[in-house]
């Protein structure tokens, strides 16, 4: 199962429960909530038996606060799982503030180092790092 958001008319959001087994086939949505209070989504998802929901053994989740509590309230017997766009999207963030970090470190480097040539009247050199290629494929 997923349970994720899409708006719908006049900017709307609707919450949308999925069954990731249909593949978007007959049976895919299995409900389609107003809003996004999570109060809401789990009195509506409630009326799908327990016994049909303790079935499900995997849901699918966005990283939005209230999803962890549908998952746990709705499906006690299903692993939740934060889909992989949020996980991907985190991951490229993380990695372009380290990114931008190193590079304003290296700018940094850059301009010491010109203003200490220019303090000792020298030349700036600027250091250049050797690549190395691994293999003969590139």
């Amino acid at each position: 199962m997923s349970i994720d958001e899409t708006p719908r008319s006049n900017s709307e959001l609707y919450a949308v429960l999925t069954n990731k087994a249909a593949k978007g086939k007959k049976g895919a949505i299995v409900e389609m909530v107003a809003g996004t209070e999570a109060d809401n989504i789990i009195v509506i998802t409630e009326k799908i038996t327990l016994k049909q929901r303790n079935l499900v053994t995997e849901i699918i989740l966005d990283m939005v606060g209230n999803r962890g509590l549908i998952g746990r309230k709705c499906f006690p017997n299903a692993t939740r799982v934060i889909d992989r766009f949020h996980v991907q999207k985190l991951t490229t963030e993380a990695l372009q503030k380290i990114r931008i970090k190193y590079r304003w470190q290296a700018i940094d480097h850059k301009n010491n180092g010109i203003e200490k040539a220019k303090k000792s009247k020298k030349r700036f050199e600027p250091e250049v790092l050797k690549m190395e290629i691994l293999s003969n494929n590139y």
